[in-house]
């Protein structure tokens, strides 16, 4: 299987008593996220980032891709999550052990075909993340999502309601099947902003992750 590896931010605090992963999207690299690290140590600092370039080089000619994708669609997409979680799941086994961590002191974090990987992988593993957070995505497989379902770690979704790649009622679509398997998931949709982050969308994030290691979430969907 593919061994991955990316550029890396360690704890502003000193040694890391937390981990976030970062998975970027297709066409991309992991430089493409690393660079949300700063932004989030001043509510983080004894976080560590990291963000793994994806195990195949993409298919558009440019940057790395955690799997092909040619359309859309919920079959080709599960496939694709399923190619790659391996891959994925040992690295995220491999960085917690050499930092001397445990799941419930791991985040992931995901942009686009990354927040597609981040969600598969964060609720199938055997222990629970602390925390999910996934801009511009989908959720792959949310049919087979109950049956499969290992763990409920809170989840955050920010989606632009003017993404042109992918519309914002994909995050509605996962939202709800979240919320019906159990899964405590807040949302918000980023007015006018296309496939990205925004500030707004930035700051919610780390506040997030900030309360989710704090072990604040439970309930049910919220959003706005």
């Amino acid at each position: 299987m593919a061994k991955i590896t990316g550029p890396s931010i360690e704890a502003a605090g000193g040694k890391a008593e937390q981990l976030v992963i970062l998975c970027h999207g297709y066409g991309a690299d992991g430089n493409d996220l690393i660079g949300l690290a700063p932004h989030w140590q001043r509510l983080l600092p004894n976080a560590a980032f990291i963000s793994p370039n994806a195990p195949q080089r993409c298919d558009a000619g440019f940057g790395y891709q955690w799997f092909p994708i040619s359309r859309l669609d919920p079959a080709e997409l599960m496939r694709g999550v399923e190619s790659a979680a391996g891959t994925l799941n040992d690295f995220i086994d491999e960085e917690l052990a050499r930092r001397g961590l445990d799941d419930a002191k791991l985040a992931l974090v995901g942009f686009s075909q990354g927040t597609m990987m981040s969600l598969h992988v964060g609720l199938r593993r055997a222990h629970a993340p602390a925390a999910i957070v996934g801009y511009s995505g989908a959720l792959a497989g949310g049919d087979r999502l109950k049956g499969e379902l290992k763990g409920r770690p809170p989840v955050l979704l920010v989606h632009g309601d003017a993404d042109e790649m992918l519309p914002v009622s994909r995050m509605h679509d996962a939202v709800r099947v979240l919320a019906e398997a159990g899964i405590s998931v807040q949302w918000h949709v980023a007015h006018g902003v296309g496939h990205g982050i925004d500030p707004e969308g930035l700051e919610l994030g780390g506040r997030f992750l900030r309360d989710a290691f704090a072990g604040a979430f439970a309930g049910a969907a919220t959003g706005d």
